[in-house]
């Protein structure tokens, strides 16, 4: 097999590496020469939630920004899921190049899985339970950011709160395997009328896309049953969405860490829910139990749009 070629590192230009081989040894040199070099991991179907990230890891000093955009086959308990992924990669890569990404890592299944999945990533108790009932998802969502890291030579990730579970998780899997990376949780971007961005969004017919408000409407709606406890902010949330027809998969509170939800202090509201067929996710900071007088509010303002 003849070896790739390294398209390297050009400051202020994208280059696309879709070799791990030529990936890993760019990014160990520019570390060698003091880089500091942060990953936004992507599975592509780049959006303005995917931008925000891209621009939080840009305000990191010094930051060389790495992006790697794969649809990830690991993490996917349903065959059908992963075909219906929408791929967009052209679009994708101008995204990337728009927002001043320097490097971008496109690998095929083969090239990150040689292998196959003889060796994976078990993140433990964190990840059972909410979107961990998917068989195998986080597991194959540890081992390929595991991966990443280790091709990305990172010492920085950024991810969206809005996969507060797998925001968690990376958190405890740097931790636990003593990897030198700082993970950055960056607020969910949402649509005007508050839907929170997804690449499934495109999936949505006109119906749907209406309907689907009432998720993010029903979040801000059970916020203010905090001082009643998690489980009255779970029936709320449940009440209002199964009230517009929506099939509510789960309202779930729990601490921030994702232990038990506290009866005083904070939160987090994780729901999950199919919409026209759809599946959505959404969550938002809660703080439960009675509040101090100067407390101005029982919600996080970054999570949820008013």
């Amino acid at each position: 097999m003849s070896t790739p070629t390294n398209p390297g590192f050009a400051a202020g230009e994208l280059r696309v590496h879709d070799s791990a081989e030529t990936f890993a040894a760019t990014t160990r040199a520019l570390r060698k020469t003091g880089k500091r070099i942060v990953l936004v991991p992507t599975m592509g179907a780049l959006h303005a939630g995917h931008r925000a990230l891209l621009r939080a890891a840009h305000r990191l000093p010094g930051a060389v920004v790495a992006s790697s955009v794969f649809v990830n086959p690991a993490q996917f308990d349903n065959p059908d899921d992963f075909e219906k992924y929408p791929v967009t990669l052209q679009r994708d890569l101008d995204i990337l190049r728009e927002e001043g990404v320097s490097l971008a890592f496109t690998p095929k299944a083969e090239d990150m899985y040689p292998h196959g999945t003889r060796t994976m990533v078990h993140p433990g108790p964190v990840a059972e339970g909410l979107e961990g009932d998917r068989d195998g998802h986080f597991v194959g969502v540890a081992t390929v950011v595991s991966k990443l890291l280790n091709l990305s030579h990172a010492t920085d990730i950024v991810m969206g709160e809005k996969d507060y579970q797998q925001l968690v998780i990376i958190q405890q899997l740097v931790t636990d395997l003593n990897m030198e990376v700082t993970v950055h949780g960056v607020p969910i971007v949402r649509e005007h009328d508050g839907l929170a961005l997804s690449s499934r969004n495109v999936r949505l017919d006109p119906e749907a896309r209406v309907t689907a408000t009432a998720i993010s409407a029903a979040m801000t709606a059970a916020l203010y049953k905090a001082k009643d406890g998690a489980r009255a902010v779970e029936a709320e949330a449940r009440r209002i969405m199964e009230g517009e027809g929506i099939d509510v998969l789960y309202t779930v509170v729990r601490g921030k860490d994702l232990g038990p939800a506290p009866e005083n202090g904070e939160g987090r509201l994780l729901v999950a829910a199919k919409v026209g067929g759809v599946r959505l996710i959404d969550n938002a900071g809660v703080m439960l139990g009675e509040l101090p007088a100067d407390s101005p509010d029982t919600a996080d303002d970054s999570t949820v749009a008013r």
